[in-house]
């Protein structure tokens, strides 16, 4: 989570930011992402750093804390060319941070589209800068697991490679949450997609991907959607055509499907700084052998990047400018490292080229809008397209799920068509022209924003556009650098929800006359991505919610959506009463002598909320098989079901903006990061 305005230049501060962080003068915004803010930052001697505060929901879960001071751990044990340091960190503070040098430029991505393909001597200082980045994390004994265009900053003095937030140590000993596949589609090795393995081996295909698309400037894997590209992944072979012949063969043994047959970081780094050794002879002379400080000097010699500078740098911005949210394409150094107990600790640097010293000692939510559980639907009897007030209450409403039944000639026609959108058809689509289209906008933000303030996502504000030909509304977010991959999930799910319904509710209300049923929801990489990343696509005359023989029935993205910590206070105050009582229930039921076990850990149930479908989930880990029988599990599902619904119901009828009817129950057994569906249902308010 880390990003900048173009060219790395400082944003204004928003209201509420602090002055200072730790010992660091704010100077104004570097970017933000889903997990919190990067802040520009000056020491007392005047060296740019940046400074990274947790968003407050992510502080107050446990879990995320533990995860992010296990993440620092492994930061500060990473120290090495090509790296961007961690400077500072504070992980028990109410507000977590941490600092590292700022590092200035553009991500691969953008350099790429602006620039095209990198060649020569530039093209092997960056393959070579970035496998001897790899080779000092593995080193460490640690595994990258996000290595991707959006994390290389293309800086005046090398490549930098940076976010370690979903880092991990090679032991495989981390903090993170059961049932979340973490990493970027087509950055992923094929053993990670085939078993959930995470080693050295995996950082260093996604570094073959990486290297080649440097030199191509096409993906090696292509785009499209996340299964599509890993089923490339797993069987196909990459697109290497306009790499260098030598570099290609390094590039072919990176991406081998088996990890055995795979380079390491260093192999790669050694050979790789050969070729760039061939390219730079004119530019650094001399004899010797490549030591790693000559490797050093030549990825700088060989290295062609103009030097970047932002005068709001030397004056601190007015803290009462303010400034929209924006999606930015350029990262600054906020290395996305973790904490580590006992208060702010100081991390030293060695090498760094980036401008930082050697040390750096030092002793800090969009509140959602009212209706923040979603914006409620319109009855079928209104007008479609306005919004007028209904005396029925609008969380009673049905999205009709065959919206054209019946009718002879609609003006939708492409009805079962399961094509995927096309790029063409995405750069054709336009801004809403005609009232229809403006309502069916609004209507789609408005019900994304409240879908996502609930997570604290609402910075990823949509773009709606229609494609009339293509009877397609498309629905596109980003670039937002280094946004996890579930936030970018949740993002793909409230799109298609909040399209599908809008759409089916329109083609009920003017079947003969709307001619939008199909909807795309993209990602834009960087600015001026003609090409976004297709995260989904449907039509909304198929049913806009998941449900087996007419029953809603819970799934595994719901469970990892609700598993996302909650920023709002509503359902941060049901789900701890309902937890506490359904704890009491099991424990009673437990005392009554009926053959059921206590689980192992006292905090063994979890309650959240998914927002996209409007329904609580509860899960809970049984790592010593208190829930292995049908009666047991029977029993757990009773117990959940009951009280969750006289909870739900309760606050369905006290708060008109409370809209969770619906539960669903799972079981995640042993150490299984798939959750196993117990059962789901509706309560009845």
């Amino acid at each position: 989570m880390s990003s900048v305005g173009s060219g790395g230049r400082v944003q204004p501060a928003r209201p509420g930011d602090p002055s200072r962080i730790g010992p660091y003068r704010i100077i104004g915004r570097l970017g933000a992402g889903g997990m919190g803010t990067v802040h520009a930052g000056l020491t007392a001697d005047g060296l740019r750093v940046a400074v990274k505060v947790i968003h407050p929901a992510q502080a107050e879960d446990p879990e995320f804390r533990a995860r992010f001071r296990r993440e620092v751990q492994l930061s500060a044990r990473v120290q090495g060319a090509c790296l961007v340091p961690l400077l500072a960190a504070d992980p028990e503070a109410a507000a977590p941070w941490l600092t590292t040098a700022y590092a200035p430029g553009p991500t691969l991505d953008q350099h790429l589209f602006e620039q095209g393909p990198l060649t020569g001597g530039t093209l092997y200082a960056f393959a070579t800068g970035t496998a001897q980045a790899l080779a000092a994390i593995h080193e460490a004994g640690v595994v990258h697991r996000d290595v991707k265009p959006q994390n290389v900053i293309l800086t005046p003095a090398g490549p930098r490679v940076l976010d370690f937030g979903i880092a991990r140590a090679a032991d495989g000993t981390s903090v993170t949450r059961t049932g979340v596949m973490t990493g970027t589609p087509g950055w992923i090795s094929p053993e990670y997609y085939r078993a959930g393995m995470a080693g050295p081996e995996g950082d260093m295909f996604a570094w073959g991907a990486l290297v080649a698309y440097a030199a191509t400037g096409h993906l090696p894997f292509g785009t499209g959607t996340p299964d599509v590209v890993a089923f490339r992944v797993i069987s196909g072979d990459p697109d290497l055509d306009g790499v260098p012949e030598e570099l290609r063969q390094l590039l072919e043994r990176a991406l081998a499907k088996d990890p055995s047959d795979r380079m390491t970081a260093v192999l790669a780094a050694e050979e790789c700084s050969l070729l760039l050794a061939s390219e730079a002879t004119q530019v650094l002379s001399g004899g010797g052998g490549l030591e790693p400080t000559r490797v050093g000097e030549l990825v700088t010699a060989a290295w062609n990047m103009p030097t970047l500078d932002d005068p709001t740098w030397h004056a601190p911005s007015s803290s009462s400018s303010f400034r929209r949210r924006t999606v930015t394409t350029v990262v600054v150094a906020a290395a996305v490292l973790g904490g580590i107990t006992g208060g702010i600790v100081a991390f030293p640097t060695s090498g760094d080229s980036s401008g930082a010293s050697k040390s750096t000692a030092g002793k800090t939510t969009a509140s959602p809008a009212a209706g923040a559980h979603g914006t409620a639907q319109r009855s079928e009897t209104d007008a479609p397209g306005t919004a007028t007030e209904s005396p029925v209450d609008p969380r009673k409403a049905v999205v009709p799920a065959d919206p054209l039944a019946g009718v002879p000639n609609p003006a939708f026609t492409r009805a079962g068509d399961e094509s995927q959108p096309t790029s063409d058809e995405w750069r054709a689509s336009t801004l809403a022209s005609t009232p229809e289209e403006k309502d069916a906008e609004k209507a789609i933000r408005d019900q994304m924003a409240s879908m996502l303030a609930t997570k604290d996502m609402d910075f990823m504000q949509p773009t709606v556009t229609f494609d009339k030909r293509a009877q397609t509304v498309m629905v596109t977010g980003g670039p937002v650098s280094q946004i996890p991959e579930e936030d970018q999930e949740v993002f793909r799910r409230a799109g298609d929800m909040a399209a599908c319904t809008t759409l089916a509710h329109q083609l009920k209300g003017n079947p003969t006359t709307w001619p939008y049923g199909r909807f795309a929801v993209s990602w834009k990489n960087f600015d001026g991505d003609v090409e976004p990343s297709v995260l989904g696509f449907g039509e909304a005359t198929d049913g806009c919610y998941t449900a087996i023989a007419g029953q809603w029935q819970g799934d595994e993205a719901g469970f990892a959506t609700a598993g996302i910590p909650s920023s709002d206070r509503d359902e941060i105050r049901v789900a701890g009463a309902a937890d506490r009582a359904i704890i009491a229930a099991w424990n009673a039921r437990i005392a009554e002598g009926n053959g059921l076990e206590p689980f192992a850990a006292s905090d063994a149930i979890d309650l959240g909320f998914d927002p996209v479908e409007k329904a609580a989930y509860v899960w809970a880990r049984d790592t010593d098989g208190a829930l292995t029988g049908r009666a047991q599990r029977a029993n757990f599902q009773d117990s959940v079901s009951t009280i969750l619904c006289r909870k739900l119901t309760a606050e369905y009828h006290s708060n008109k903006t409370w809209n969770y009817t619906r539960w669903s129950v799972a079981v995640y057994e042993g150490n299984s990061r798939v959750p196993e569906p117990l059962g789901s249902g509706e309560c009845t308010p």
